[in-house]
């Protein structure tokens, strides 16, 4: 395949699921050369065959990470955008296979993960390869707030950020992909910085509720999430939290965490739960709030402090909006070769590029 070829196409993987589809639909409403990679050949056809934007699309039936990252070395695609889960196994075997010269974007949001990947910044970046993680409500909606309230100013000593993701539910089954995402958070426990060290938390600790800027309120607890990673590289600060509303908050069900976190942390135990978990029957929602938030407080040693909200609509959507416009840019060649975050990559008004509105004081 030639060059020419490679600049123009974006191969959308796991592109049979909520996001995929939503992704390979905003990419080809742009016109863009979009390619449907997915495990189940009638499913990529129903969403290839699709009516609208990314209706029509080129289908390849694929059915693991390495045969995904054998054919990405072959044929080269400009940008591959994952949204198969399971980051921490399959990124860097994705990743590494785009090199050189191609560009990658996923959706990780997990400590395990996304620091695996920043491990390939010296090869993308000698490579000519840009590969972003955590392109998603999950890091970018905290990290762009926390990098909007550092613009010019010195380190801070300390910040606390808040993800209130507000999303509906599809009738269907819950996946494989968001089934790992929720048995990684159980396994990896709580997380925090530190005196600039990242070390062991309590797994839903310091739950609080959270009056929202358009009157309604959620109650978050800790994560041991990305957006702790990300907002460390923002900010510089060496003490850092992470609160997620969708960490379990009930005390009841805080106490268990531990315990179940150590149960799932036995390979086969995880396996199974992931495989019972994916099957899971959802009903159809509507989202349990107006909007999705991205919330930060930064204080400095001075004592000054700043807060800042990021407001999006449905958390999935914005999800898909952040994933094609960095998809997008990166086809476009608008990114230096390394490994980022999302806002570090293209800056925090990339989440304005998405459809986010900031509420800075």
């Amino acid at each position: 395949m030639t060059q020419d070829a490679r600049a123009g196409e974006l191969w959308i993987l796991g592109a049979t699921g909520r996001t995929g589809r939503a992704v390979a639909g905003r990419l080809g409403a742009r016109g863009l050369n979009v390619v449907l990679v997915g495990r189940d050949r009638e499913r990529l056809s129903a969403a290839g065959a699709a009516p609208g934007p990314g209706g029509g699309a080129r289908l390849l039936v694929m059915d693991s990470a390495d045969q995904i990252a054998r054919e990405i070395a072959l044929r080269k695609p400009a940008v591959v955008v994952n949204t198969i889960g399971g980051y921490a196994g399959s990124a860097a075997v994705i990743a590494r296979a785009c090199m050189p010269g191609g560009h990658y974007v996923d959706l990780a949001a997990d400590l395990v993960a996304v620091p695996r990947l920043f491990g390939l910044h010296q090869n993308a970046v000698k490579a000519g390869s840009t590969l972003v993680t955590g392109a998603g409500f999950g890091v970018l909606a905290t990290e762009a707030v926390v990098a909007k309230l550092c613009e010019g100013r010195p380190a801070p000593d300390s910040v606390r950020v808040d993800a209130v993701a507000s999303v509906a539910t599809e009738a269907g089954v819950m996946g494989a992909a968001f089934a790992a995402s929720i048995v990684d958070v159980l396994t990896t426990r709580g997380r925090r910085y530190r005196d600039g060290r990242l070390v062991k938390a309590r797994l839903g600790a310091g739950p609080q509720r959270l009056s929202l800027p358009d009157g309604q309120s959620a109650t978050s607890a800790g994560v041991p999430s990305a957006e702790l990673y990300a907002a460390h590289a923002a900010s510089g600060a060496p003490s850092v939290t992470v609160t997620s509303a969708l960490a379990p908050a009930a005390p009841v069900v805080r106490a268990m965490l531990p315990l179940l976190g150590a149960v799932l942390s036995v390979p086969p135990l995880r396996r199974l739960a992931v495989r019972r978990l994916a099957r899971t029957a959802l009903k159809a929602a509507p989202r349990p709030r107006r909007h999705s938030w991205g919330h930060a407080v930064i204080v400095w040693a001075d004592g000054t402090s700043r807060e800042g909200w990021l407001r999006a609509g449905d958390g999935m959507d914005f999800t898909a909006d952040v994933a094609a416009e960095v998809a997008a840019r990166l086809a476009k060649g608008k990114a230096e070769p390394g490994v980022y975050t999302p806002a570090a990559a293209f800056g925090p008004d990339l989440a304005k590029a998405a459809g986010a509105t900031f509420i800075l004081d």
